[in-house]
């Protein structure tokens, strides 16, 4: 059954005032399924999971309960398959309907830790069980947990990557402690319009479990496309993604003033949205269109695409008491400048231009609490301490601070 979607534009500042100059404003789009589905979408979930040795004790027996707990989560509707990865490679279940849920279970508990880490394998894997039920009725994909750096094959998990890209499979990939990959992982989530995220602790691991399945099975559209058509002499200065995580999409111009922008899957209450940073034209006083937006999207198991259209107008006023701020377009505004902040940040200290690092480290944490985030501003605060004492940035830090940024849209209110 086709689910119906709704299309909202929202600017940060309107009406905006009247000026002989150009001007900046926000754009919030945002792609939203108009209800949940009336059952779960039918899955078909491969789970890649790391059991090298350093994966022992704690790991391990975290890993294994979540898995367990994923098992249970599934309808009888769905397809199910592990692969477990060490230098070498084993497919646990290999792929088929969670029906004998407690059969699944007891070979999961035959788990144990050993060996080396060559994630390739166990991708390559994954990628042969998934293609047994690949349907367009289905949601394919692929859950990757890795604590430790892979043996020299990334080039070859990035072109597992790109094959499951051309299959219409995302990677949602995790990174248990902090000796893995962050770049590989993060790659592998950008090529197939994944996610990446850093689990800092063993206990952590059924809540990234439970949310990756969670999110799959509310899926309403794939392979979402938003274009957006400026008019002339409108510019677009930076488009951020703003949810499931923040991430600087950068812009894909098809011709001068046409944008298209990669959403991927749409799920209920995770909605696709895009924040637009615009340098608008002087205007005098009235309403103009400013840019027609066209969300492309496939309702899950149909083949035919579908459109919807919406003209995007905004108010110039020349009375200095009309223009007000929209506050849930300029709070996201907020997450977004001080993910940007930590992201340079983070760049400026590995490039040891430990100055400009802690400048934009303090400025990361002032923007944070002003928005409430107290912990994660008192840890970055601390972490511009340590670097203008001479000290430097540990894996441990460094992910924290990068993956908890990305994270604060998770947050968002309705």
């Amino acid at each position: 059954m086709q689910q119906a979607m709704t299309l909202t534009c929202t600017w940060g500042r309107t009406p905006m005032p009247v000026s002989n100059t150009p001007q900046v404003n926000y754009l919030l789009v945002e792609a939203q399924p108009d209800a949940p589905p009336s059952t779960p979408v039918p899955l078909n979930f491969c789970l890649v999971l790391d059991h090298s040795g350093s994966m022992k004790g704690e790991k391990l027996a975290n890993m294994k309960a979540a898995t367990r707990r994923v098992i249970e989560t599934l309808t009888p509707q769905d397809i199910v398959s592990l692969v477990i990865f060490d230098d070498t490679v084993q497919t646990v279940l290999p792929a088929t309907a969670a029906t004998d849920k407690a059969a699944l279970i007891a070979q999961i508990d035959q788990i144990d830790a050993v060996g080396g880490t060559a994630m390739s394998l166990g991708l390559q894997t994954g990628q042969q069980e998934l293609q047994k039920h690949l349907s367009p009725d289905r949601v394919n994909h692929l859950l990757l947990l890795t604590d430790g750096q892979t043996w020299g094959d990334e080039d070859a998990c990035r072109d597992v990557a790109r094959s499951l890209s051309r299959e219409d499979v995302p990677v949602t990939a995790l990174g248990l402690g902090d000796e893995w990959n962050e770049q590989l992982l993060d790659d592998l989530a950008n090529l197939t319009d994944g996610s990446s995220d850093y689990v800092a602790d063993p206990s952590q691991i059924d809540a990234f479990f439970q949310r990756a399945v969670t999110t799959a099975q509310g899926t309403a559209a794939r392979d979402a496309r938003l274009l957006m058509r400026l008019i002339t002499d409108v510019t677009p200065r930076a488009v951020y993604r703003v949810t499931p995580t923040i991430a600087n999409l950068g812009y894909e111009p098809i011709v001068q003033n046409e944008v298209l922008l990669k959403l991927g899957d749409i799920t209920y209450g995770n909605s696709g949205c895009i924040a637009l940073d615009l340098m608008l034209p002087a205007r005098t006083e009235g309403s103009f269109r400013i840019a027609n937006a066209e969300l492309h999207y496939l309702p899950l198991g149909e083949q035919t695409p579908q459109i919807l259209k919406q003209d995007i107008v905004l108010d110039f006023s020349a009375n200095p008491d009309a223009p007000r701020y929209t506050a849930r377009v300029m709070n996201i505004v907020e997450k977004v400048t001080a993910f940007k902040l930590q992201t340079r940040a983070l760049e400026e200290a590995q490039a040891g231009n430990l100055s400009s690092a802690t400048q934009k480290l303090r400025a990361a944490a002032t923007r944070l609490l002003d928005m409430g985030e107290v912990e994660l501003a008192t840890r970055t605060q601390q972490q511009a301490e340590e670097l203008e004492q001479g000290g430097g940035m540990t894996a441990e830090t460094q992910k924290a601070l990068r993956y908890a940024t990305r994270r604060l849209t998770q947050k968002l209110e309705p």
